[in-house]
């Protein structure tokens, strides 16, 4: 299992992922599933996998040196030539298939799934930044103002955190902070994602970055960021007012927001239970 985030913002990109890989409970390694390319004032760009992870290695090393035709009949197409963000992920798709065509019947005959989520994004000069999902079939969407993020892998933990706080407004070092809090949350309810931690925060028409990060158990930003997310929810937790109950009566009066109670139906007949 692993954890994956990409944030698109008009301010740049945030990526982040875990780097733990499990094989059953006593099989635990760690593998880098983030891999930067990068021609400093020309185009950079982000790789994240999930999935089984030797179809994303062998995806990786192949996406280095894959081509597609030209339809114009230039020269063949590739991530370090393609003149936007689109035909480069078109690469990476030509990648997936061509291991597919390679591997697939082979791990189907062993019983494994051919099984592959990525995360695409970056900026290539000529055009803005873009970010995109990519399947194991080599098929793509793209992120957009009403979905500026994308995640593979163990999502449900770290989304809710997600949802409430990213715009495409939202400052980069926001973004990279709700980025983390969406993978501790991750981390707190799921063994099988673990640090250490890889993060990349770009900032939009720079085309390289500095901000490239590998944060493990003894980062004293992410502890801090740990105790303080889990201290500040139980606090706004215990501000809430408990339910009252007005002892067996069928209208059972729950306490709302603005003060008035709502009646709540109580179920006193298994008949009324399948209903």
């Amino acid at each position: 299992m692993t954890y994956c985030v990409a944030i698109k913002l008009k301010a740049g990109l945030v990526f982040l992922s875990d780097s733990r890989t499990n094989a059953g409970l006593d099989q635990i390694s760690t593998f880098r599933k983030m891999i930067v390319y990068e021609k400093p004032g020309e185009r950079f760009m982000v790789l994240l996998s999930a999935g089984n992870l030797s179809v994303s290695q062998s995806v990786r090393e192949i996406l280095q040196v894959e081509q597609l035709a030209d339809a114009e009949g230039g020269e063949p197409i590739t991530i370090w030539n393609a003149r936007s963000m689109f035909d480069a992920t078109r690469v990476l798709g030509a990648a997936i298939r061509r291991v597919y065509e390679r591997d697939a019947a082979a791990l189907k005959q062993a019983g494994v799934e051919f099984n592959v989520s990525l995360i695409f994004g970056g900026q290539i000069a000529g055009e803005g930044m873009r970010l995109f999902q990519v399947y194991s079939a080599g098929n793509f969407i793209e992120a957009t103002p009403e979905t500026p993020y994308f995640q593979v892998g163990e999502s449900k933990y770290g989304k809710p955190v997600l949802d409430r706080v990213i715009t495409p407004d939202t400052p980069l070092d926001e973004a990279a902070k709700c980025a983390l809090v969406s993978m501790d949350s991750t981390l707190k309810s799921n063994l099988s994602v673990g640090l250490p931690l890889d993060m990349v925060v770009y900032e939009a028409d720079r085309f390289q970055t500095d901000k490239v990060l590998c944060i493990d158990e003894n980062n004293p930003y992410f502890r801090m960021l740990h105790n303080s997310w889990g201290q500040k929810l139980r606090e706004v937790f215990d501000s809430i007012e408990d339910p009252m109950w007005n002892g067996e009566a069928t209208e059972v009066p729950l306490l709302a927001q603005s003060g008035r109670s709502l009646p709540l139906k109580k179920i006193s007949t298994p008949q009324e239970k399948l209903i």
